[in-house]
């Protein structure tokens, strides 16, 4: 199970109130996701670590620095030489320190601070689900209406954004897909398999892809089930069974990059998913998570330098061959414009340190990278949710996420705060978080690249932002009324430091 994260897949959703136990007679399975493998990668010498060597993309050079790497005593694992990013293994506990000195390295750094043998602790909290009690696949919820899916009055996220209204005019393009870069997808799922990409579907866990059938599933499907949730708010189909996603029209992809033993998002695996997915086509990608091990990553530390370098030049990548990545902002609360924050959970793969860090030279990846879409969450009030992290001209735009705390629905069946979506083996759960509210945005992304076909990743970013519609920053931000405020929002009507250039609208995208 995926360790609990500020924001993150397992960990940006954050825990609900039912125990995952059998005993709560959950709907049954259409089809199981049955776990797989391990990937060879990760079956390495338990004293070795992985590194990302990064220098200039060019062969003679990549072919140098290889030579280097094994003078060194490293394997090199893969090269990503069209951005000059070597994958190596190494027991060597100054190998980083030795690539450093090589002329044609500009960047190299450990991804990791335990052995790649090593399992992580994991603390996920319990997850709802829905109870036969509450839903089935072949009967409504009262009160929904002829035309929408059963369990749609649920899911008062679609209509805080006009996405039932949009599904109308235009519910997104095949021609369309988004790559859910998670925890892996259950492509059986009845609301997913009808819009399922394969064909752009790998496991990158480890930084290799693995493109076999079925490789991009869940290790666990009773545990790993983020990537799912994610993937049904986007692209679930309007098919008359469970939900509907934003953009119910378009393709959806898996790209795995959860690691087998600890559930970690590695920067090895996230740069083999930003190339996987530029290079098969894929116009959005939805990013979910942070970049392990680091919460922040330090520019003044070399490790972290190095992961920067390496995920970024993955990003840049995409973005030049036409994808538009959008990334959650986190569920810490903090406000990423500060003079400083207080980091108390990195690095997540051994025991953290606490530390002060400057957002400002200190990065949360793959959120704070350049051209990345950052996106805060909202909830029932169209206020920011009280978890959601925060910054002027760092959060892009905002969409639902959920808040069980403070803002309730008392117009839907169940008056449940969070955000239900589809779950590994045909289920369907609530989750809430900052991972919740990215792939609304990527939906409405979808719909707007469905609109206009020939938008680059930039015009798409413009357009998204101009549908927006913003709150502007509240009087007061007291949630728990202890009259102090619980965030400050920075900026005017325009722009803000909660919103961004505001919620998405998905009915502004397609009209």
């Amino acid at each position: 199970m995926a360790h609990l994260r500020s924001r993150r897949r397992l960990g940006l959703a954050v825990p609900l109130a039912l125990s995952l136990t059998a005993s709560l007679g959950f709907l049954p399975a259409a089809a199981s996701a049955a776990p797989l493998e391990e990937p060879s990668a990760q079956a390495a010498d338990a004293s070795a670590l992985a590194y990302v060597v990064n220098t200039r993309p060019d062969h003679r050079t990549i072919e140098s620095v290889k030579k280097a790497v094994a003078a060194a005593g490293g394997t090199v694992l893969t090269s990503y030489d069209k951005i000059g990013v070597i994958v190596a293994h190494s027991a060597n506990a100054d190998f980083a320190k030795v690539m450093r000195t090589v002329r044609a390295v500009q960047s190299a750094g450990a991804t990791r601070t335990t052995p790649l043998t090593a399992a992580g602790t994991t603390d996920e909290g319990p997850v709802q689900l829905l109870t036969k009690k509450q839903a089935t696949k072949t009967t409504r919820v009262s009160g929904t209406a002829a035309d929408s899916e059963p369990l749609e009055a649920d899911q008062w996220d679609l209509r805080a954004i006009g996405a039932d209204k949009a599904a109308k005019i235009n519910p997104g393009s095949s021609k369309v897909t988004v790559a859910v870069i998670d925890t892996g997808i259950d492509d059986t799922h009845p609301d997913l398999a009808p819009n399922f990409s394969a064909a752009q579907s790998a496991n990158c866990a480890g930084g290799v892809p693995d493109t076999s059938a079925g490789a991009w599933r869940p290790y666990n499907p009773i545990e790993d089930y983020h990537g799912t949730h994610v993937a049904g708010e986007i692209a679930a189909a309007r098919n008359g069974i469970g939900v509907a996603g934003v953009a119910p029209g378009v393709k959806v992809a898996g790209i795995k990059v959860s690691d087998p033993k600890n559930g970690l998002f590695y920067p090895e695996s996230v740069v083999c998913a930003f190339v996987f997915a530029a290079d098969h086509g894929v116009e959005i990608t939805n990013n979910s998570y942070y970049v392990d091990p680091w919460l922040y990553n330090c520019m003044d530390d070399p490790d972290q330098k190095a992961i920067v370098d390496a995920v970024n030049r993955a990003q840049l990548y995409a973005q030049r061959k036409g994808t538009l990545n959008l990334a959650s902002a986190g569920n810490s609360g903090h406000d990423m414009d500060a003079d400083s924050i207080v980091d108390e959970t990195s690095p997540d793969d051994s025991t953290p340190v606490t530390r002060t860090i400057n957002p400002h030279t200190c990065f949360d990846v793959p959120t704070q990278l350049p051209g990345v879409v950052t996106v805060s969450a909202t909830g029932v009030k169209d206020e920011k949710s009280y978890y959601s992290s925060y910054g002027y001209g760092v959060v892009d735009v905002a969409a639902p996420g959920g808040d069980r705390k403070f803002q309730t629905p008392t117009d839907t069946p169940s008056q449940n705060g969070r955000i239900l979506s589809t779950m590994p083996n045909g289920e369907y759960g609530w989750l809430q978080g900052t991972s919740m509210a990215a792939p609304h945005a990527s939906g409405v992304a979808a719909l707007l690249k469905s609109r206009y076909p020939k938008a680059t990743p930039a015009m798409l970013q413009a357009l998204l932002k101009a549908q927006a519609d913003n709150p502007g920053c509240p009087e007061s931000y007291d949630q728990d009324g202890d009259g102090k405020q619980d965030a400050v929002c920075e900026g005017g009507k325009r722009f803000n430091g909660f919103y961004g250039f505001g919620v998405v609208d998905a009915l502004d995208a397609v009209d």
